[in-house]
């Protein structure tokens, strides 16, 4: 079964992060097409990047390193929710993204974010970071703004037309996840030659 995660973006106290990914897991909860599994950036204690070796060599010297590449090694795609932050994705979840890179190689990713302009510039900066690390990411997006989709900027209370593009944004994105898996196949037959 193909598995895909729900990764949080942000660890920030009172950060509505969460809640998104929260009622994403909710929504695809009976879908039969993929497993899904939400996986909290905060849970890792990631700090500043402190690994001595790029990640490209997978020579972790840190066990919150390690602990995160066992959880995010088990997955064929993801869903990034992500906050813009400064016009960038925030840093939270390109710092997370920084500590790996084999383990994100040939699979696929979708987006969820928001922000006053539903988050579009931390997507597109996202976007480019991900194809850095071999990840397909898919063209459907779900975007939440502050000002429509959340109570008081605090309470995360979708739009009708909002909520209606996670359905399809995660079909998309489970049927690249699906054909990913023989891209890495074809790639593991290639390098055990």
């Amino acid at each position: 079964m193909t598995k895909i995660a729900i990764v949080t973006g942000a660890s920030r106290p009172g950060s509505v992060n969460k809640s998104v990914a929260e009622w994403v897991l909710a929504q695809v909860a009976g879908r039969t097409d993929a497993e899904f599994e939400l996986v909290n950036i905060a849970d890792f204690n990631l700090p500043l990047l402190d690994e001595g070796y790029p990640a490209m060599y997978q020579n972790y010297q840190n066990d919150h390193t390690k602990a995160w590449s066992a959880k995010i090694s088990e997955f064929d795609g993801y869903i990034f929710v992500a906050h813009e932050y400064n016009h960038t994705a925030g840093p939270v979840l390109v710092n997370a993204l920084s500590y790996l890179n084999a383990e994100f190689n040939n699979k696929a990713a979708g987006f969820v974010s928001y922000g006053s302009m539903g988050g579009v510039r931390a997507v597109e900066h996202l976007r480019g970071a991900l194809s850095e690390l071999q990840i397909a990411h898919v063209q459907r997006t779900v975007m939440f703004s502050l000002f429509t989709d959340f109570e008081n900027f605090s309470v995360f209370k979708p739009t009708e037309q909002s909520a209606g593009t996670l359905a399809p944004m995660v079909d998309q994105l489970t049927v690249w996840a699906r054909a990913m898996e023989s891209v890495r196949d074809e790639q593991l037959a290639v390098t055990s030659v």
